[in-house]
């Protein structure tokens, strides 16, 4: 009995250790759990930026329309009456200068390719006629007048028959009784109006457009009110209903100073580069406009770095991987772009641009 319980202290310091140990070692890991640090796949998805302080930009958002460059845009009307045989191409399609898009049956063609064969018959008649002619004039047997008269006429044929086979080049002929729409310019179809079987006449409405949209025009609505801030030559911004998050810079190019009646406004007039075709005609637009106003400086966050939480906002501040702050900050003033705040924050401290609420929603887990 006396060596059983002299064993006891020996166990009970054991167990004391061991429970100090496991202890320690839940303790190592809810302190583990409780540091988040941004693993290198998020890093590479999130932006990392250094606030600076900027003047503060009073903006004004227009509502406006994404239009052909109607300087670009060719349409295509059809010189001739005829039946539509074929159609080679479709809306949106893109197409090469030359390239066939529709093959016409025409009455008109097939006249022109009669006066030609006639014409060709003429000109080879008179052509004997003249050599019998001359022939005769050596052996005295006609006159000069003669053979003048009929030297004028095939002149005359041969004029006719280059005039026929010029028509015939003009329409783009093939074959008897065919012509074909060639493309005008290289570009795409943004408008169509043709299929096969399709009766076409010299009065009918345009039958397509091309156009190469390398530039598209913005359609700006201006109300009377806002006329005051709007110039010629002035910065503006555009983004689309396609494009939320993307703008396009460029400048008002024109104001037309007549207003729409329609509509109820005056019209403003952007172009934009389009070289990657995002710019669609037919898209509904926002254009940005900065008002020249001042009111001083302060420090520009921008807005899809914010976080809205218990109706306060919020941005994350970054110092490094595992050290990552959500700071609650006090807006004075905001636009499309920015939100401004006065706060004393150190300039060039840098915080979260993207995937803000991602990273939040992480950091309210680990202090939860």
């Amino acid at each position: 009995m006396k060596r059983i319980i002299e064993i006891l202290p020996f166990v009970g310091l054991f167990c004391f250790l061991q429970a100090c140990e496991s202890s320690q070692g839940q303790q190592e890991r809810v302190i583990t759990k409780q540091t988040f640090c941004l693993n290198d796949q998020l890093k590479k998805s999130t932006s990392i930026i250094a606030l600076h302080e900027q003047p503060i930009q009073e903006q004004l958002t227009l509502s406006g329309k994404i239009e052909y460059d109607e300087n670009d845009m060719v349409t295509f009307r059809s010189l001739l009456d005829g039946v539509v045989e074929q159609v080679k191409f479709e809306l949106g399609d893109q197409v090469r200068k030359g390239q066939t898009l529709a093959t016409i049956k025409s009455t008109q063609i097939q006249e022109l390719y009669q006066q030609k064969r006639q014409q060709e018959n003429q000109i080879e008649h008179l052509k004997k006629g003249l050599k019998s002619k001359k022939e005769l004039l050596a052996d005295g047997l006609a006159s000069m007048p003669e053979v003048l008269e009929i030297e004028r006429e095939l002149e005359n044929a041969q004029i006719e028959l280059a005039r026929v086979q010029e028509n015939l080049q003009l329409y783009r002929a093939v074959g008897d009784g065919y012509f074909q729409i060639l493309a005008p310019k290289d570009g795409y179809v943004i408008q169509k109006s043709i299929s096969a079987g399709q009766i076409i006449t010299a009065d009918s409405e345009s039958l397509f457009a091309v156009s190469n949209l390398k530039e598209v025009w913005v359609m700006v609505n201006i109300y009377a009110s806002n006329l005051r801030h709007i110039h010629v030559g002035d910065e503006v911004k555009v983004r689309t209903i396609a494009y939320p998050d993307t703008f396009y810079t460029g400048k008002i190019d024109k104001i037309y100073n007549v207003f729409d009646d329609n509509e109820h406004v005056l019209k403003a007039r952007v172009v934009l580069a389009n070289p990657k075709l995002d710019l669609m005609p037919g898209l509904s637009a926002d254009i940005v406009i900065n008002m020249k106003n001042n009111f001083g400086t302060a420090y520009a966050i921008p807005n899809k770095a914010k976080i809205f939480h218990n109706n306060k906002e919020y941005i994350l501040v970054y110092k490094e991987d595992c050290d990552i702050q959500a700071r609650r900050i006090n807006p004075i003033a905001h636009n499309e772009e920015y939100t401004f705040v006065a706060e004393p924050m150190f300039e060039g401290e840098k915080i979260i641009a993207n995937n803000a609420l991602l990273i939040f929603e992480e950091l309210s887990k680990i202090t939860q």
